[in-house]
Protein backbone atom coordinates (compact mmCIF):
# COMPACT_ATOMS: atom_id res chain seq x y z
CA UNK A 1 0.00 0.00 0.00
CA UNK A 2 1.31 3.45 -0.94
CA UNK A 3 4.19 2.19 -3.10
CA UNK A 4 4.53 3.78 -6.52
CA UNK A 5 7.16 1.50 -8.11
CA UNK A 6 6.83 -2.18 -7.22
CA UNK A 7 9.00 -5.13 -8.21
CA UNK A 8 7.48 -8.61 -7.98
CA UNK A 9 10.57 -10.82 -7.77
CA UNK A 10 9.88 -14.34 -9.02
CA UNK A 11 6.49 -13.30 -10.35
CA UNK A 12 5.56 -16.57 -12.06
CA UNK A 13 2.26 -16.08 -13.89
CA UNK A 14 1.84 -12.61 -12.42
CA UNK A 15 -0.80 -13.06 -9.72
CA UNK A 16 0.95 -10.88 -7.10
CA UNK A 17 1.97 -8.31 -9.72
CA UNK A 18 -1.65 -7.94 -10.83
CA UNK A 19 -2.76 -7.43 -7.21
CA UNK A 20 -0.13 -4.71 -6.75
CA UNK A 21 -1.22 -3.01 -9.95
CA UNK A 22 -4.90 -3.15 -8.97
CA UNK A 23 -3.94 -1.71 -5.58
CA UNK A 24 -2.85 1.56 -7.14
CA UNK A 25 0.89 1.22 -7.76
CA UNK A 26 1.99 3.47 -10.62
CA UNK A 27 4.57 1.04 -12.04
CA UNK A 28 4.62 -2.71 -11.42
CA UNK A 29 7.31 -4.94 -12.91
CA UNK A 30 7.40 -8.71 -12.62
CA UNK A 31 10.66 -10.57 -13.12
CA UNK A 32 11.08 -14.32 -13.48
CA UNK A 33 13.60 -16.68 -15.14
CA UNK A 34 10.91 -18.87 -16.74
CA UNK A 35 9.85 -17.69 -20.18
CA UNK A 36 6.76 -19.94 -20.15
CA UNK A 37 5.51 -18.38 -16.90
CA UNK A 38 6.08 -14.87 -18.23
CA UNK A 39 4.14 -15.71 -21.40
CA UNK A 40 1.14 -16.68 -19.26
CA UNK A 41 1.55 -13.50 -17.20
CA UNK A 42 1.48 -11.36 -20.34
CA UNK A 43 -1.65 -13.16 -21.58
CA UNK A 44 -3.42 -12.47 -18.27
CA UNK A 45 -2.35 -8.83 -18.48
CA UNK A 46 -3.79 -6.70 -15.69
CA UNK A 47 -1.37 -3.76 -15.91
CA UNK A 48 2.15 -4.91 -14.96
CA UNK A 49 5.02 -5.32 -17.39
CA UNK A 50 7.25 -8.38 -17.29
CA UNK A 51 10.98 -8.96 -17.70
CA UNK A 52 12.99 -12.15 -17.80
CA UNK A 53 15.80 -12.21 -15.24
CA UNK A 54 17.44 -13.83 -12.25
CA UNK A 55 17.20 -12.83 -8.60
CA UNK A 56 21.00 -12.77 -8.38
CA UNK A 57 21.38 -10.35 -11.33
CA UNK A 58 18.34 -8.09 -11.61
CA UNK A 59 18.22 -6.09 -14.87
CA UNK A 60 17.38 -2.77 -13.19
CA UNK A 61 19.36 0.29 -12.05
CA UNK A 62 20.01 1.04 -8.39
CA UNK A 63 17.14 2.49 -6.33
CA UNK A 64 14.65 1.76 -9.12
CA UNK A 65 11.81 0.64 -6.80
CA UNK A 66 10.25 1.73 -3.54
CA UNK A 67 8.85 -1.75 -2.83
CA UNK A 68 9.93 -5.31 -3.60
CA UNK A 69 7.62 -8.28 -3.08
CA UNK A 70 9.09 -11.80 -2.90
CA UNK A 71 6.44 -14.50 -2.55
CA UNK A 72 7.50 -18.15 -2.07
CA UNK A 73 10.68 -17.60 -4.08
CA UNK A 74 13.84 -17.42 -1.94
CA UNK A 75 13.41 -21.07 -0.89
CA UNK A 76 14.21 -21.93 -4.52
CA UNK A 77 17.17 -19.55 -4.98
CA UNK A 78 20.58 -21.13 -4.55
CA UNK A 79 22.62 -17.95 -4.07
CA UNK A 80 20.68 -16.23 -1.29
CA UNK A 81 23.39 -13.65 -0.62
CA UNK A 82 23.45 -12.48 -4.23
CA UNK A 83 19.65 -12.24 -4.27
CA UNK A 84 19.60 -10.16 -1.07
CA UNK A 85 22.38 -7.95 -2.46
CA UNK A 86 20.26 -7.27 -5.53
CA UNK A 87 17.09 -6.60 -3.55
CA UNK A 88 18.92 -4.01 -1.44
CA UNK A 89 20.51 -2.49 -4.53
CA UNK A 90 17.28 -1.91 -6.47
CA UNK A 91 15.38 -0.55 -3.44
CA UNK A 92 15.48 3.17 -2.83
CA UNK A 93 16.39 4.34 0.72
CA UNK A 94 13.32 3.92 2.89
CA UNK A 95 11.90 1.36 0.46
CA UNK A 96 10.09 -1.71 1.72
CA UNK A 97 10.58 -5.42 1.20
CA UNK A 98 7.73 -7.88 1.74
CA UNK A 99 9.03 -11.43 2.03
CA UNK A 100 6.58 -14.34 2.12
CA UNK A 101 7.98 -17.85 2.56
CA UNK A 102 7.40 -21.33 3.88
CA UNK A 103 7.95 -21.18 7.63
CA UNK A 104 11.58 -22.25 8.13
CA UNK A 105 10.89 -23.92 11.47
CA UNK A 106 7.71 -25.84 10.81
CA UNK A 107 8.57 -26.73 7.20
CA UNK A 108 12.07 -28.02 7.95
CA UNK A 109 12.95 -31.33 6.20
CA UNK A 110 11.06 -34.22 7.75
CA UNK A 111 8.50 -31.99 9.44
CA UNK A 112 4.85 -32.94 9.33
CA UNK A 113 1.74 -34.04 11.15
CA UNK A 114 2.13 -37.25 13.15
CA UNK A 115 -0.97 -39.29 13.98
CA UNK A 116 0.30 -41.78 16.56
CA UNK A 117 -2.27 -44.52 17.17
CA UNK A 118 0.19 -46.80 18.98
CA UNK A 119 -0.01 -44.87 22.25
CA UNK A 120 -2.98 -44.76 24.61
CA UNK A 121 -4.61 -42.35 24.27
CA UNK A 122 -3.64 -41.65 20.62
CA UNK A 123 -1.64 -38.49 20.00
CA UNK A 124 -1.49 -36.03 17.14
CA UNK A 125 1.37 -33.57 16.96
CA UNK A 126 3.56 -31.68 14.48
CA UNK A 127 7.02 -33.16 14.22
CA UNK A 128 9.83 -30.67 13.55
CA UNK A 129 12.66 -32.07 11.45
CA UNK A 130 16.35 -31.01 11.51
CA UNK A 131 16.12 -27.23 11.68
CA UNK A 132 19.60 -25.74 11.90
CA UNK A 133 21.40 -27.50 8.99
CA UNK A 134 20.78 -26.06 5.54
CA UNK A 135 19.31 -28.68 3.22
CA UNK A 136 18.47 -28.97 -0.48
CA UNK A 137 15.76 -31.26 -1.87
CA UNK A 138 13.74 -31.44 -5.06
CA UNK A 139 10.09 -30.37 -4.93
CA UNK A 140 7.65 -31.52 -7.62
CA UNK A 141 5.49 -28.46 -8.27
CA UNK A 142 3.60 -30.14 -11.09
CA UNK A 143 4.00 -33.39 -13.08
CA UNK A 144 7.55 -33.62 -14.49
CA UNK A 145 8.48 -30.17 -13.12
CA UNK A 146 10.82 -30.15 -10.13
CA UNK A 147 12.36 -27.20 -8.34
CA UNK A 148 15.11 -27.19 -5.72
CA UNK A 149 13.71 -26.47 -2.26
CA UNK A 150 16.34 -25.04 0.06
CA UNK A 151 15.74 -25.10 3.79
CA UNK A 152 17.55 -22.42 5.77
CA UNK A 153 17.03 -21.43 9.43
CA UNK A 154 15.20 -18.16 10.00
CA UNK A 155 18.37 -16.51 11.34
CA UNK A 156 19.94 -16.89 7.89
CA UNK A 157 17.25 -14.65 6.40
CA UNK A 158 16.98 -12.10 9.24
CA UNK A 159 20.74 -11.66 9.55
CA UNK A 160 21.08 -11.45 5.78
CA UNK A 161 18.53 -8.63 5.71
CA UNK A 162 20.19 -6.80 8.61
CA UNK A 163 23.63 -6.98 6.97
CA UNK A 164 22.21 -5.07 4.01
CA UNK A 165 20.45 -2.37 6.02
CA UNK A 166 17.04 -4.02 5.76
CA UNK A 167 15.36 -3.66 9.16
CA UNK A 168 12.49 -6.07 9.89
CA UNK A 169 9.54 -3.92 10.96
CA UNK A 170 6.79 -6.56 11.05
CA UNK A 171 6.48 -10.34 11.21
CA UNK A 172 3.36 -12.48 10.81
CA UNK A 173 2.78 -16.23 11.14
CA UNK A 174 -0.70 -16.83 9.70
CA UNK A 175 -2.60 -19.89 10.85
CA UNK A 176 -3.59 -22.44 8.19
CA UNK A 177 -6.79 -21.32 6.44
CA UNK A 178 -10.03 -22.98 7.59
CA UNK A 179 -10.45 -24.58 4.16
CA UNK A 180 -7.16 -26.45 4.63
CA UNK A 181 -8.00 -27.59 8.16
CA UNK A 182 -11.43 -28.79 6.98
CA UNK A 183 -9.91 -31.18 4.41
CA UNK A 184 -9.45 -33.95 6.97
CA UNK A 185 -10.29 -34.43 10.69
CA UNK A 186 -6.63 -34.99 11.61
CA UNK A 187 -5.71 -31.56 10.26
CA UNK A 188 -7.41 -30.00 13.27
CA UNK A 189 -4.29 -30.91 15.25
CA UNK A 190 -2.26 -28.64 12.94
CA UNK A 191 -4.64 -25.68 13.10
CA UNK A 192 -2.26 -23.80 15.42
CA UNK A 193 0.90 -24.58 13.42
CA UNK A 194 1.79 -21.86 10.88
CA UNK A 195 2.95 -23.15 7.52
CA UNK A 196 3.93 -19.72 6.19
CA UNK A 197 5.89 -16.71 7.42
CA UNK A 198 5.72 -13.05 6.39
CA UNK A 199 8.49 -10.52 7.02
CA UNK A 200 8.28 -6.83 6.18
CA UNK A 201 11.53 -4.87 6.15
CA UNK A 202 12.60 -1.30 5.39
CA UNK A 203 15.88 -0.20 3.84
CA UNK A 204 17.09 2.12 6.58
CA UNK A 205 20.33 3.22 4.93
CA UNK A 206 21.30 4.34 1.44
CA UNK A 207 21.17 1.66 -1.24
CA UNK A 208 24.61 0.00 -1.06
CA UNK A 209 26.77 -0.12 -4.18
CA UNK A 210 27.09 -3.88 -4.43
CA UNK A 211 28.17 -4.24 -8.04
Amino acid sequence: TGAGRVLDLGCGEGQVARVASAGGAEVVVGVDPAAAQLAVAVQRCGGPRYVRGLAAALPFPAAAFDAVVVCLVLEHVGDLDAALDEIARVLQPGGRLVLFMNHPLFQAPGSGLIDDRLVDPPEQYWRVGPYLPEDVSLEEVEPAVRLPFIHRPLSRYVNGLAERGLLVTHMAEPAPPPAFVAQAPEYEAAASIPRLLLLRAELVGPSPDLR
